[in-house]
């Protein structure tokens, strides 16, 4: 799997926030797909779909599991009764891989989290994996779904001895 260094940009987002079964998550998605429409914000460049997952589904108890859906904005989100949130996913340097195919198990965070990142000079950084959903929408066949997954990163210390 390629893995790449990158500088991920300060990006603004409107989120809803979902804390619950994964198999709940669909609802929540679709809270964030009515508030895209009312707004029109359909999926584009400047308007890209995210999710900020704090934890691993399949390694915390289902009322833990805990995601961030998103949407990138360049405006701010007024209140409204979908519940989503405006926040702010901050400039930080990432490590980056792609998934290609079904969403349900994203082997590339896997990847980056379970063997990437312990063979490398890196530390996670204090912020949850980011997967930018490169192409989202019912068109679009689970064998075409590529996902990009940012691993958020801190250079490791190391300690030079002068000995």
């Amino acid at each position: 799997m390629e893995v790449r260094i990158v500088q991920f940009p300060e990006t603004r987002v409107a989120v809803v926030e979902h804390q619950g079964p994964p198999s709940e998550e669909h609802q929540s998605i679709q809270k964030l797909v009515a508030w895209r429409r009312e707004n029109r914000l359909p999926p584009s460049a400047e308007h890209r779909s995210y999710g900020l997952h704090y934890n691993d589904p399949f390694a915390v108890p289902p009322d833990e599991y805990r995601v961030d859906l998103c949407v990138s904005v360049t405006g701010p989100v007024a209140p409204n009764h979908f519940g989503v949130v405006e926040k702010v996913i901050p400039a930080m340097r990432c490590a980056v891989a792609r998934h290609l195919g079904s969403r349900a198990h994203v082997s590339a965070a896997e990847y980056l989290y379970n063997t990437w990142l312990p063979q490398s000079d890196e530390q996670m950084a204090d912020f949850p994996i980011i997967f930018h959903y490169v192409n989202v929408g019912p068109e679009v066949t689970e064998a075409e779904m590529m996902t990009d997954v940012y691993l958020p990163l801190v250079r490791a210390q190391r300690l030079n001895c002068l000995c």
